[in-house]
């Protein structure tokens, strides 16, 4: 794990001490091995997906070549099958965030650090946009730093909305 010169002086000790938590959580619940497993999944059903538009292509899948009907269905669930991977992948990743932002908290005692530093990130993303940012390394980012205006960032997002992760935090009861 490692911050950046800019996050380091842009928090205060309670929001880096937040935000370390919350990246420690990560760690300590094997969030990396739940979303690779999540990702495989994702890329098997888009590669068989793939292998069967190949097969639709040259001939269908075999067995009866007179018969019709179900090309429809097939072309459905070969669109439509890589776009649901996707979106449970992406599901499976804004849960863990909310699961490692919980942690972080009940790590540090309170959810205080946490909830400002999303608050100071989320104002600092708004005033200077990151346009330098691909959709391959968004997921690195503490907060989502694509098209925050975007009908679709919630759907397509690896992260859930700032607003919601810090009302879940401010809803927070800790007990030691």
């Amino acid at each position: 794990m490692a911050a950046t010169e800019g996050l380091l002086e842009l928090m205060n000790d309670d929001e880096l001490e937040g935000v370390i938590a919350h990246e420690l959580s990560h760690v300590r619940n094997y969030d990396i091995l739940t979303t690779s497993i999540a990702a495989t999944l994702a890329g098997a059903i888009t590669w068989i997906a793939s292998m069967g538009r190949w097969a639709l292509l040259f001939g269908g899948f075999g067995g009866d070549r007179d018969r019709r009907g179900g090309g429809l269905e097939a072309i459905l669930m070969l669109i439509l099958a890589p776009l649901a991977a996707l979106l449970v992948q992406l599901g499976i990743s804004r849960q863990r965030e909310y699961a490692a932002d919980a942690a972080g908290a009940r790590l540090v005692g309170h959810p205080y650090g946490l909830i400002s530093a999303l608050e100071k990130l989320g104002a600092y993303n708004k005033r200077i946009p990151m346009t330098n940012v691909t959709p391959a390394t968004s997921s690195l980012y503490i907060v989502t730093p694509l098209s925050p205006g975007s009908v679709f960032t919630g759907l397509f997002s690896t992260h859930p909305p700032l607003p919601d992760r810090i009302e879940v935090l401010r809803r927070m009861t800790i007990t030691r």
